[in-house]
């Protein structure tokens, strides 16, 4: 149950555990991607990933932001699914 001994492994680290900055750079390979899907209030009610950007970013070779990380690209991936199914929706009531 030691999460550090799993996530320095990673070559590509997701994370997604829904607690403000669990993830710490002294948990992160170095050179490794780190995605931060996660959407946190601090202290201070400031919005913050699962991952603490600060200590992460020192090591990680690539990460994302939180806020204007995942979120837009979520949004816009949302978009396109929901046009996509209304398109079928419309060649199916046509056939």
């Amino acid at each position: 149950r030691d999460l550090a001994a799993h996530t320095r492994r990673a070559d590509i680290l997701v994370a997604a555990v829904g607690r403000a900055r669990m993830i710490t750079g002294d948990m992160i390979k170095p050179g490794a991607i780190v995605i931060d899907v996660g959407m946190n209030r601090d202290e201070n009610g400031r919005l913050c990933g699962d991952v603490d950007f600060d200590s992460a970013s020192r090591v990680a070779s690539w990460i994302t932001p939180v806020p204007g990380g995942v979120g837009p690209m979520t949004r816009a991936m949302l978009l396109v699914n929901t046009i996509e199914a209304a398109e079928r929706k419309q060649e199916s009531n046509d056939a």
